[in-house]
């Protein structure tokens, strides 16, 4: 797949949605100093999470975004890859709706997450290095329930609390910004899922919402098909399942 052409940085009219990509479950071994004291169930949960580390997982997916604000809408379908090696390329197959959105909302998110992908992910990670954690307890569902506590005001932590099953596996990161993008967008509160695909636990889909002085409240989600996880098909991996 070719990889999408340099453009100009763009100012997105939804700033703050561009830099929940930076969400990753990496995460790497603590110091007990992390965990905050809690419900054992949920801190038995979180230590088995931090002792899973694993770099980002090559990847390709189909993905779906669609964004709303100011009575416009608009989508895209892009099919994108990732590596190591090589970052993250996306290729726009299919899209409707606003101009403005696709232009300044749409892509300016994928272009974010090129650049995110080039300088490295260290500063967003689910680590100790980024934020405390308190375990909480379980929920309705039975999974675990973690607070999460940033370690600083940045615009690629979340205050909020991660959703694990009781083995450790990432389910759920739901969330405010732990700081505003800017003075014209606020209240940025986001829910990313993840499930397990090829044995790992990969994000499948993203919801944002935020406030924008002036002009109201705004939306995207974005839903992730994969055809490809670690140099394996989805498929041929479900089929050896």
């Amino acid at each position: 797949m070719s990889r999408a052409r340099p453009r100009p940085r763009r100012r997105s009219v939804l700033p703050g949605l561009c830099l929940v990509f930076a969400l990753t479950a990496d995460a790497s071994p603590s110091p007990d100093t992390a965990i905050l004291s809690g419900d054992p169930r949920a801190a038995h949960a979180l230590q088995q999470f931090l002792a899973r580390f694993s770099a980002a997982h090559q990847h390709s997916a189909s993905r779906r975004l669609e964004a709303s604000g100011s009575g416009q809408r608009a989508w895209l379908d892009v099919e994108t890859e990732f590596s190591a090696g090589t970052g993250f390329s996306y290729e726009v197959v299919a899209e409707g709706g606003s101009r403005f959105i696709r232009a300044r909302v749409l892509r300016s998110l994928l272009d974010e997450e090129q650049r995110i992908a080039a300088r490295g992910r260290a500063g967003a990670t689910l680590s100790p290095g980024n934020y405390r954690f308190v375990p909480e307890g379980l929920t309705g569902e039975g999974l675990a329930a973690v607070n999460l506590q940033p370690l600083r005001r940045d615009r690629s932590l979340v205050a909020g609390r991660m959703v694990l099953t009781l083995d450790g596996e990432l389910v759920r990161i739901e969330g405010r910004l732990a700081k505003n993008p800017s003075f014209w967008v606020t209240r940025v509160d986001i829910v990313r899922s993840y499930r397990r695909i090829n044995g790992v636990p990969m994000p499948v889909s993203l919801e944002t919402t935020a406030r924008l002085r002036l002009m109201g409240s705004s939306a995207l989600r974005m839903t992730y098909d994969y055809s490809r996880v670690d140099d394996r098909l989805v498929e041929e991996a479900a089929d050896a399942d």
